[in-house]
């Protein structure tokens, strides 16, 4: 009797410790904005455009690029970087931390081997790889995601959103799991109440040709995600972008520069806008990075996977009131990206690890 009486309790205890797992209580009132973009290699960020791959031959196949030279190159990588991301670098990174920086001793890296884009999107989602995500067939993520457990907790059911260029973004994100809100692709998005504004952007989506199979250019995603924000103020946004990894796969290098260069001002205009809203201001955090990397020599720039290992690495930057003001990362410890998710959660005060014990631990020095 007595012995049943204790196993009664530890079946007790147990079913209470993995109710507190799956079901943390932590409002700490902070808020996340995730931004990917699509293959930007690490070179550019920290060097800069690079002078020997912007020519004409790279820009639609003959093009002048005598404008695009004047606007983006310099003497020196920290004025060709500052050229080609401003915000990221007068902004971001003095308040926050970048790593990646492998000309300073800081590497950044995938951990899933396959080093392309679905793969990427779920180990950042979800905090590990998984060999069943092995192609970038657009079906839905086995996987749970920390955006799909953080939309499970108390308090933030309806707080969580994602806004994809590419139509696969959904499928990483699997709406069915997560219960979010969640709008990729050609795909019109709706709400309650509808704007004329979003009535727009899915007029624009669906008379845009499409260029790229599942993939608009990424204006129309990033303004749906905007309007939703100031329309419902969820407390996590993810936002992915596509134009920096087609453009590059087209060997556009000129059309590739103007891409990264306007997912740095949609990264102005995103943190401004959320400044100047008393829901965000002051206790949000922005996270920036790639799915994967790129090759590195003049032809497999272009290319990135298994057999290119340079598209392994990437950059990951954080700026937020929880983040200390470290600036450019240098001969510090690599971080990963599967280390993301959990860093995500433990900024909003949640423990990703304890759901999900393949995750990488959150980047340490990135949250207080």
């Amino acid at each position: 009797m007595r012995k049943r009486g204790w196993v009664l309790v530890l079946v007790v205890v147990l079913a209470s410790w993995s109710q507190v797992v799956w079901s943390q209580q932590a409002d700490n009132g902070q808020r996340v904005v995730l931004v990917m973009t699509d293959g930007l290699r690490w070179q550019e960020v920290f060097r800069g455009a690079d002078a020997s791959l912007l020519t004409p031959k790279r820009y639609f196949d003959g093009r002048d690029v005598s404008e695009l030279e004047k606007e983006f190159l310099a003497a020196t990588p920290e004025e060709r970087r500052e050229k080609l991301m401003p915000f990221l670098w007068k902004t971001m990174v003095p308040s926050g931390q970048i790593y990646g920086d492998r000309d300073a001793g800081s590497d950044a890296f995938v951990t899933n081997g396959l080093n392309f884009s679905y793969p990427g999107y779920s180990e950042t989602l979800t905090g590990h790889g998984d060999p069943r995500i092995n192609s970038n067939d657009n079906v839905l993520n086995p996987n749970l995601t920390v955006l799909a457990w953080l939309n499970h907790q108390p308090g933030m059911e309806g707080k969580v959103a994602a806004f994809g260029a590419w139509d696969v973004i959904a499928s990483a994100v699997n709406p069915e799991k997560c219960g979010c809100a969640v709008n990729a692709g050609y795909a019109p998005f709706t709400m309650e109440p509808m704007t004329p504004r979003l009535e727009f952007l899915n007029r624009m989506k669906a008379e845009t040709p499409e260029v790229w199979e599942g993939e608009p250019f990424d204006a129309p995603e990033f303004y749906t995600a905007m309007e939703y924000i100031k329309a419902k103020k969820p407390r996590v946004v993810f936002v992915s972008l596509g134009e920096t990894d087609e453009w590059a796969h087209q060997n556009n290098y000129g059309e590739y520069l103007i891409a990264a260069h306007r997912v740095d001002a949609y990264l102005k205009q995103l943190w401004d806008t959320l400044q100047a809203m008393p829901e965000y201001r002051g206790k949000t955090t922005m996270i920036f990075l790639p799915d994967h990397g790129r090759g590195s020599g003049p032809d497999d720039w272009t290319s990135h996977g298994q057999k290119i290992p340079d598209a392994k690495y990437i950059f990951m930057a954080f700026m937020g009131p929880e983040t200390p003001a470290l600036g450019n990362r240098m001969h510090v410890e690599a971080v990963t990206q599967s280390q993301v998710a959990a860093t995500l959660a433990k900024i909003l005060g949640y423990d990703w690890n304890a759901v999900e014990p393949k995750a990488g631990l959150p980047v340490g020095a990135a949250v207080r």
